[in-house]
């Protein structure tokens, strides 16, 4: 997996370093791991379906939205989120919040916004630990919420996805009974002018 949000010291801003996401053991316990968090960096952790997103905060700890049924490792269960409309802010060790699931550092806005100061970024999340805000999966999701505390601009790359592939599908579809009615008009014309 090619990330543009991990680059090496000596490395132009549009150079890349390929990157496998780590459990929380493997980035925490080694040494060599090649990408260790730094202060505002944005975390992206892979849940059955999903992506889970926190921003780390230092010491292992993150801050991250958590709907009611968001679980550390819960999987399937967690996609219940979308039916909550409220979720708590809460901080925790990173190690926790990602359970079993697999993570990388992901900063993949970072060629598009500027990312606000570090300091600023640990300020904005810290005052919201505790808070409960309102929760939507299409517009106040966990990563419109680390994307507007590291950018201070809310967006989920997850929804608009979604959004394309089902507009491209229901476009696909649309083309397709269009076609079969013109087919169907046309085999019926033809029927009638043999009669």
């Amino acid at each position: 997996m090619t990330l543009p949000c991990c680059t090496p010291a000596h490395a132009t801003p549009h150079e890349t370093l390929s990157v496998t996401p780590l459990s929380p053991e493997e980035l925490m316990s080694s040494p060599a791991a090649p990408v260790t968090p730094k202060l505002g960096d944005l975390i992206e952790i892979f849940r059955f379906g999903y992506q889970h997103w926190v921003i780390y905060v230092g010491n292992g700890y993150v801050v991250h939205l958590a709907p009611q049924s968001e679980i550390a490792g819960a999987g399937a269960a967690s996609v219940m989120s979308a039916l909550t409309d409220k979720a708590m802010v809460k901080k925790e060790l990173l190690s926790d919040v990602a359970g079993r699931d697999k993570f990388h550092v992901h900063n993949k806005h970072d060629d598009k916004y500027s990312p606000l100061p570090p300091n600023k970024i640990i300020q904005r999340a810290e005052e919201l630990v505790g808070q409960e805000v309102p929760y939507k999966l299409t517009s106040e999701n966990c990563e419109h919420f680390v994307n507007e505390l590291r950018y201070g601009v809310s967006r989920s790359d997850q929804v608009t996805d979604t959004v394309v592939a089902v507009g491209v599908a229901a476009g696909v579809l649309a083309v397709g009974l269009a076609a079969m009615g013109i087919s169907r008009f046309l085999r019926n014309r033809n029927k009638r002018e043999e009669q």
